[in-house]
């Protein structure tokens, strides 16, 4: 009875031992998803009806990046945006569409190892490629930083609050984002030492904490993949000004759902940004 007992403890130790391994080793595939949807850009902003700049620029390591920069006429500021982790460029014309429409130049662009750009996808690589994407705004546009809001959605959220951190942009907005790579893996493993195995961070709240810029957290009830509890904790280290805005919808498809009240509260702290 006992030897049977210790094969069975001995293999749920083996089990735990193989998952807690896995998960470890296998942490950027679980984060990154760049051929979901595929790497191949399937449509462009002229798709919308909108002209643009097809932009490739480089990275302090010497990655080539790939992106868009779709200019407004009557242009009040640029926003730069960093998408979420599936996907690439040509799956965000709602979005380009949604802040065209509130005057704004758009500058989007893939990490590396995502859409048309070089390189392998790191943690610290993709705060390279926002580093790269805010030298090409400011110093071959010449667009000067306080006209520029940082924007981010999902993991695409923590790499803006991180560029964010490290100047003075206009605004910041996080959308749907997690405060941080650990926390959220909490949630989903609650029986395995994260704290030791995640060697990624993406430290979202502590990055926020560290703006001084104005920062909107918007983040949805109904939001599937991300927790709202996410939101609300990156909101309580965020420095005044900031503000709220509980979206409706799920975490793809929210600012879609939320609609006309989603791109009024934009307009409207994006304007206070600009003013500010």
């Amino acid at each position: 009875m006992m030897t049977d007992i210790l094969k069975i403890a001995l293999a749920i130790i083996m089990l735990y031992a193989i998952f807690s391994a896995f998960v470890y080793f296998k942490q950027s595939s679980l984060i990154y998803y760049p051929n979901l949807a595929g790497r191949n850009i399937t449509a462009t902003p002229e798709n919308i009806g909108l002209k643009f700049d097809d932009v490739e620029f480089f990275t302090e390591d010497r990655i080539k990046l790939h992106g868009w920069f779709i200019p407004h006429d009557q242009a009040r500021g640029t926003l730069l945006f960093f998408h979420g982790n599936a996907g690439n460029i040509s799956h965000r014309l709602d979005s380009i569409e949604i802040f065209h429409q509130l005057n704004l130049n758009v500058f989007i662009f893939d990490y590396r190892g995502y859409g048309q750009s070089d390189g392998k996808t790191t943690e610290h690589g993709t705060y390279r490629d926002a580093e790269a994407a805010w030298q090409y705004l400011t110093e071959s546009r010449q667009i000067k930083p306080r006209e520029i809001i940082i924007f981010g959605r999902s993991l695409g959220a923590s790499i803006a609050a991180w560029l964010a951190s490290q100047h003075q942009p206009a605004s910041l907005i996080v959308e749907s984002g997690f405060s941080s790579i650990p926390a959220m893996a909490k949630r989903l493993y609650p029986y395995l030492p994260v704290g030791w195995l995640a060697h990624f961070k993406y430290d979202t709240r502590e990055y926020v904490s560290r703006t001084s810029c104005p920062v909107l957290i918007a983040h949805s009830t109904d939001d599937e993949i991300i927790p709202f509890d996410e939101g609300r904790e990156i909101y309580r280290t965020a420095n005044e000004p900031r503000r709220f805005y509980e979206m409706r919808g799920g975490h793809n498809d929210g600012f879609l759902i939320s609609g006309s009240d989603y791109r009024d509260e934009l307009r409207s702290f994006i304007q206070a940004g600009l003013i500010h």
